[in-house]
């Protein structure tokens, strides 16, 4: 599967400035929010969370569970 082999190319950056504007966040709504003014997205795909780029949807890679 094409996602699972991008869970590797995720850059750490990317997930360090994922989880602390998750940190920062009340709600997962304001996640979402938060992470569109970065140009960034969250779709669910077969259970997983998946981060995206906007605007055209590309996946960056799959958010550990622990982020839900």
């Amino acid at each position: 599967m094409m996602i699972g082999q991008q869970i590797a190319q995720m850059d750490d950056g990317i997930l360090s400035l994922v989880r602390e504007e998750r940190r920062k966040a009340l709600s997962p709504r304001e996640w979402q929010f938060r992470l569109r003014g970065y140009g960034y997205a969250i779709r669910d795909e077969d259970g997983a969370q998946v981060l995206t780029r906007l605007p055209r949807g590309e996946a960056v890679g799959i958010l550990p569970a622990d982020m839900n």
